[in-house]
């Protein structure tokens, strides 16, 4: 198998282990502090905001020119919007979903409203997975270097970071429902494992058709503006009167950070 599809599994495994660590906060409390999950989402938005352009849009327009005739700037704009309309149409499902099961017996809309919180980020971190795997499965098509494996790697770490309050937001919420520690923290371990399958699988892609590298990076990084500015940024917002700019200095963080890696080593 070719290094790049390892790497892409590896790195997705660790973004799936990290959901994993989330969720087995279980274990230790049956709530988080509010304050920190804050800041840890709002530097995750931040570094995928930053790195959905210098990681994933510039080398797609890159790309584009080396493989493609067509222009550009139209295969990366067509890209952007189709990973953000497929976010919005998973968001669209879940929503639907809802409207059919919203009218239940009172017991059961929380536990409904949890049911579809896991499938909600289960189905985001399908784009997610993808993401790594187009970073990492695009060193395969370019002469192997530090800035384009570390552009790869911030990326599963912004990813991975973001994935922690996750498996927390699911495993918690069933725990307070009644599930054992055990069911919580296997059904929110489990909400992140399609990162490791649709990373092996973008980066399979991305390897043996060269041509569809500008779509897919542009595709990817698409998805992740969405996810951090219609779920990430909102989420880390909420409870701030008592520190208003504790979440918002997360965002700026994370965006200098992720910036300052891609820009000094590119």
């Amino acid at each position: 198998m070719n290094n790049a599809v390892i790497m892409a599994a590896v790195a997705t495994l660790g973004t799936w282990s990290v959901t994993a660590l989330g969720a087995a906060t279980v274990i230790f409390f049956k709530k988080t502090n509010q304050k920190v999950m804050n800041l840890m989402l709002g530097f995750a938005a931040g570094v995928m905001i930053a790195a959905s352009f210098w990681s994933l849009l510039q080398p797609a327009i890159d790309s584009a020119k080396e493989y493609l005739k067509t222009p550009a700037w139209l295969i990366v704009s067509i890209g952007f919007l189709c990973g953000a309309i497929f976010m919005w149409a998973s968001d669209k499902i879940v929503t639907k979903a809802r409207s059919g099961v919203g009218v239940s017996m009172n017991k059961n809309d929380r536990l409904n409203r949890i049911i579809l919180l896991v499938l909600s980020i289960t189905l985001h971190n399908i784009p997610e997975g993808l993401a790594v795997g187009v970073a990492f499965g695009a060193l395969s098509n370019k002469a192997f270097s530090t800035e384009a494996l570390m552009g790869a790697v911030t990326i599963a770490v912004g990813i991975g970071l973001q994935n922690f309050p996750e498996g927390a937001a699911v495993s918690l919420p069933l725990r307070r429902e009644g599930c054992t520690v055990a069911k919580s923290f296997i059904i929110g371990q489990a909400s992140g494992l399609v990162e490791p399958i649709s990373g092996v699988i973008g980066a399979l892609l991305v390897v043996y058709i060269k041509k569809i590298l500008p779509f897919t990076l542009s595709f990817a990084a698409g998805a992740m503006i969405l996810v951090a500015v219609h779920e990430l940024i909102p989420e880390c917002q909420q409870s701030k009167e008592a520190s208003p700019y504790f979440a918002t200095m997360g965002i700026v963080f994370g965006f200098a950070i992720m910036m300052l890696l891609d820009v000094s080593l590119g």
